[in-house]
């Protein structure tokens, strides 16, 4: 097989968004095989002082796009896509590609009658990204569920798998050391355990999940999800408590919701260029009128500092900026 990089690919196209500039190089790659050939050309192309201060730099690996927010500049670099179609029962395990997207695993899943991500009905993104950000609703996260992540530390001269348990995985909120290890690491497998459950309860709770899904989020327009993380209840000081008392969930611990300050703030239905606070959901910006990202991030500013001068809370990000 010969390795050629697709040039000047237009990210827009491989985001959920529909925003973003050209990639100088793309490849999507359907083994871990083809992943390491793709770096071994990849690091002849790239610049010496790209090279020298981090062999992975100037990489950006890329799931189904659906929390990323590309640049309008594009990205001077090589973007590499994962695609890996595992979905392999061994004993007790299942092992899953990467590339395998939430959708079709939680069809399998119902399949197989095995129970463990009723929570994910109607979750966007593919396996890869979701164990990067340890992805979560309605209660659950998928850190319950994973084993073990393999995945290829690119950051050096000759690329490295590696083998880590759930605990190495570190694994917090919207969050793990393969987000922390940026430019760093591919995730490429994760192995999951899984348990044996009720078809027709399991497919219920899917669907009520899709179901809600559909009505609260303006999944109607291009969108990334949330745009930022709820706010953790013990961040907050203890005697604005009470204040937020009706709108406290578990996800899966006691939060304040984004979407709530968002609102609180006067921000629904807010505009810039093509971009819009949803009014339906307003930890969503949607891409209403042909939005640029600079659109976006004039938004994401002004509902930090609007939420910030309101309540006297920061909100961060969920999304991935490139």
């Amino acid at each position: 097989m010969v390795f050629m990089f697709v040039e000047n690919v237009k990210l827009s196209s491989y985001s959920n968004y529909k925003i973003g500039g050209p990639a100088r190089y793309f490849f999507e790659a359907k083994s871990i095989d083809d992943i390491i050939k793709a770096l071994e050309k990849w690091r002849l192309l790239a610049p010496y002082q790209i090279r020298k201060a981090n062999f992975g730099s100037g990489v950006f690996t890329l799931g189904a796009g659906t929390n990323i927010l590309f640049g309008d500049e594009g990205f001077n670099g090589l973007i590499l896509k994962p695609n890996i179609q595992l979905i392999k029962k061994e004993g007790d395990i299942l092992r899953v590609g990467a590339g395998v997207l939430i959708s079709q695993l939680v069809d399998y899943l119902i399949n197989k009658n095995l129970s463990g991500l009723e929570w994910a009905g109607g979750l966007p993104g593919t396996v890869g990204g979701a164990v990067r950000g340890n992805a979560g609703s309605f209660g659950g996260e998928i850190q319950t569920i994973v084993k073990e992540v393999v995945s290829l530390d690119i950051s050096r001269p000759q690329t490295k798998i590696i083998r880590r348990n759930n605990r190495d995985c570190n694994f917090s909120y919207r969050s793990s050391i393969f987000k922390l290890n940026k430019n760093r690491e591919i995730i490429v497998e994760a192995a999951l355990i899984l348990k044996k459950g009720d078809r027709k309860l399991m497919q219920t709770i899917i669907e009520e999940n899709i179901n809600y899904r559909r009505q609260k989020q303006p999944l109607e327009h291009p969108n990334i999800g949330s745009i930022f993380k709820n706010v953790a209840l013990k961040k907050v000081a203890k005697n604005a408590h009470k204040s937020f008392n009706s709108v406290i969930k578990n996800d899966p611990f006691p939060v304040i919701p984004a979407a709530h300050l968002i609102s609180e703030a006067g921000l629904k239905g807010i505009s810039h260029g093509g971009a819009m606070i949803s009014p339906k959901h307003p930890n969503f910006i949607v891409n209403v009128l042909g939005a640029t990202a600079k659109d976006v991030k004039n938004l994401i500013q002004l509902v930090k500092k609007e939420v910030k001068k309101k309540f006297n809370i920061g909100l961060e990000e969920e999304i991935v900026r490139l």
